[in-house]
């Protein structure tokens, strides 16, 4: 082989390298993912299915967990819970983004300030400024008392009412903002168009707005979901400690009964409930999109 021959074949790029070269900026979030997220699920995972005493594999822990009708109730009171959030956040955030995303007013820096800034205090201090407000002696059955619209104070608080509205309040920022960005990415003149030709506000956001903003609206669903079938704070402290959910009886097992295998199985089926809710949201966006598509 002549020098020239070489040159040119050692010139030549190698296709390995090159495909290769377009997944390293996807190493290192890949890496924190592997470090903080998918090993301490595998260790969890790996944990749920030893014995608390012995420490052999078993399945006795899951056989508990659905035997149980104190863990059933927990886990069917969490579904509701977070579905009951879900639909508030998404039913309550919708006009606020819309607004956000079409009006040119000057107030609409103050609306985007309201719906955000709660988020600059911490979960603590805005349950606790719920549990002021809706407990027995609180701001809404003082005032009802007082006003003589009730002679005996609401159930506003130790219940599912209670942490449904703390809860919501808690999300809601996360549903504006999910819903802000699918709105924001519909083509304006498509309403302008609609108007021109005789359409209504109702019919517009109806027939256009709704249906190409459904991504957001599942968005805003499975965030709203996920969040509220999580949280700890707000049930704790809103629903009282006959309120149970997942999220506080692994808390229990955890600190009170030190009963480690047992708090994993039900963070497992925790986990597996919210991927299985993500995959049904998914499933449904996309049949869906093909629709609207078609």
């Amino acid at each position: 082989m002549s020098s020239i021959e070489t040159l040119s074949a050692l010139r030549q790029p190698t296709h390995l390298p090159v495909r290769l070269s377009r997944y390293f900026p996807l190493a290192p979030p890949l890496i924190v993912l592997m470090i903080a997220f998918a090993i301490p699920m595998g260790m969890m995972i790996g944990l749920s299915f030893h014995d608390a005493d012995t420490g052999i594999l078993t399945l006795d822990n899951y056989v508990r967990f659905f035997g149980d009708d104190l863990m059933l109730a927990g886990l069917w009171r969490t579904a509701l819970m977070s579905g009951l959030v879900a639909l508030c956040v998404t039913v309550m955030a919708y006009p606020v983004a819309y607004y956000l995303a079409r009006s040119t007013s000057r107030w609409r820096v103050v609306v985007f300030a309201l719906a955000i800034t709660p988020e600059l205090a911490g979960v603590v201090l805005r349950t606790y400024g719920w549990l002021v407000i809706l407990e027995d002696h609180g701001a809404i059955n003082n005032l009802l008392t007082w006003s003589g619209l009730i002679s005996e104070p609401l159930p506003l608080s130790k219940n599912l009412i209670g942490v449904v509205i703390g809860l919501t309040h808690v999300v809601l920022p996360f549903g504006i903002l999910s819903l802000l960005t699918s709105i924001q990415g519909i083509d304006p003149n498509l309403e302008r168009a609609a108007q021109i030709l005789g359409s209504s506000r109702v019919s517009i956001i109806r027939h256009i707005i709704l249906p190409l903003s459904v991504p957001g609206i599942v968005s805003s669903l499975l965030i709203a979901f996920t969040m509220a079938a999580s949280a700890y704070a707000t049930p704790a402290l809103l629903g009282g400690a006959g309120f149970k959910v997942i999220a506080t009886m692994v808390y229990e097992q955890v600190l009170f009964y030190i009963d480690w295998p047992f708090a994993a199985v039900m963070a497992v089926i925790l986990l597996v409930m919210m991927l299985t809710i993500a995959f049904i949201g998914a499933r449904v966006e996309a049949r869906l999109h093909r629709k609207l598509h078609i």
